[in-house]
């Protein structure tokens, strides 16, 4: 429907640069899958209050826990090789998290005995870290970004052998901040082995990963292109600042092709960074720092 509202034949699309991608808040009108297919649950994404979620119609989950494993494994090795802590407000209240399933299935992947879900138990999420930095024991701290400061407004910490995770921005619970400042923040007080971050998003069921101050890198089903803000559907742009499209071609039975609402620069070899929002885009998604 959207490809003919365009008056676009797909036989006629031989680059890039003639696929029509699917602005992403179609995800809030429309049920993105592919026809004849049923689905097996719905991911939603978290909004502020009084929005419109997005919701993304799953086919099939064991395609998707496929996809996320073995992105982690190119970027992390072996789930097996850690202990994964998820210290996730604004997500476990809700049964529909994307990000949540996730980092389950990585935790069932781990089996180990400190694996667990935070909410807001500080107290006991320390105590684990003590544990684990005492066994010397890889970590892995999955962490919404405001939650992270927090930790590290009321602890000091020395964790050589975790590596933070963090994903999801403020969700209206801080004032925004540079990604650099957030991980100064972290690192003066938590002292973790590396500050990583997650970029993913419910539409989307590959995730990207920027590892340390490296800028983010995509899996090889995944590639990110940025168009000039001004003209949306003109040519994509390197090295300067534009409008983020995604070909995720994990997103089989939904949709491969979207563009999003985020705002960021991308190099001539796929890797990116990510600015913000645009306009006044709907702050969502993991990993948005800054809005424009």
């Amino acid at each position: 429907m959207f490809v003919e509202g365009l008056g676009i034949n797909a036989s006629s699309v031989k680059s890039v640069e003639q696929i029509p991608f699917l602005p992403i808040e179609m995800f809030k009108k429309f049920r993105i899958l592919t026809e004849n297919n049923t689905y097996q649950t719905i991911f939603r994404s978290s909004t502020t209050t009084g929005s419109v979620p997005s919701s993304h119609y799953i086919a099939d989950l064991d395609w998707y826990e496929k996809s996320l494993t073995a992105g982690f494994r190119l970027f992390y090795g072996e789930p097996e090789e850690f202990c994964i802590l998820g210290l996730l407000p604004s997500y476990l209240e809700r049964q529909d998290s994307s990000l949540v399933y996730m980092v389950n299935h990585l935790m069932k992947l781990s089996a180990h005995p400190l694996n667990g879900f935070f909410l807001n138990e500080y107290e006991e999420l320390v105590r684990r870290l003590k544990i684990l930095h005492r066994e010397n024991q890889k970590t892995l701290l999955v962490g919404v970004t405001f939650a992270l400061l927090d930790l590290a407004d009321s602890y000091t910490l020395e964790l050589p052998s975790t590596i933070l995770l963090e994903t999801g921005g403020m969700k209206g619970r801080r004032r925004e901040m540079i990604r650099e400042e957030v991980h100064r923040i972290l690192t003066d007080r938590l002292h973790p082995l590396r500050i990583d971050s997650e970029y993913g998003m419910t539409e989307l069921l590959s995730q990207a990963y920027k590892i340390g101050s490296l800028p983010f890198a995509t899996v090889p089903w995944m590639r990110v292109l940025a168009r000039n803000i001004n003209d949306p559907l003109g040519s994509f742009t390197y090295n300067n600042t534009g409008l983020l499209h995604v070909i995720d071609l994990a997103n089989v039975y939904s949709c491969s092709f979207i563009a999003t609402q985020d705002v960021g620069r991308v190099q001539p070899d796929g890797k990116f960074d990510v600015l913000g929002r645009y306009d006044h885009a709907e702050a969502r998604g993991c990993n948005l720092m800054v809005n424009f």
